[in-house]
């Protein structure tokens, strides 16, 4: 990765195109994170009621994001689920912009999770 690269990454500035994406109303800025589809078919399978996640859009942040960061592997992604459920049973305005204000705190002050 150049400097440059690990300074947009750093300071999630790589995240604006999604904005795009906002605005176009295929991502919301709260939500589960989109996966990466084979990543998508190989949890289904192994992960029961993964496929639950879509119910709703995925969005640019999410509470698994600020709570868990990211996933490595399967055991991972099991935890980031149970973060995803609870997003998808509590799910209001104030929740969001919890988020929303976790999200930029982390950005903020460097880190990538919230554990």
């Amino acid at each position: 990765m150049t400097p440059f690269g690990r300074l947009l990454r750093h300071s999630h500035l790589d995240e604006l195109p999604q904005l795009v994406n906002i605005l176009r109303g295929d991502l919301s800025i709260v939500g589960p994170r989109p996966e990466q589809p084979h990543y998508v078919e190989e949890l289904s399978e192994k992960l029961a009621f993964y496929d639950m996640r879509h119910l709703v859009r995925p969005g640019l942040t999410g509470w698994a994001q600020v709570k868990y960061g990211y996933a490595g592997d399967e055991r991972d992604a099991l935890e980031k689920l149970q973060y995803e459920f609870f997003y998808l049973r509590h799910q209001d305005l104030v929740f969001d912009q919890r988020i929303v204000l976790r999200t930029l705190r982390a950005m903020i002050g460097g880190r990538g999770s919230g554990r």
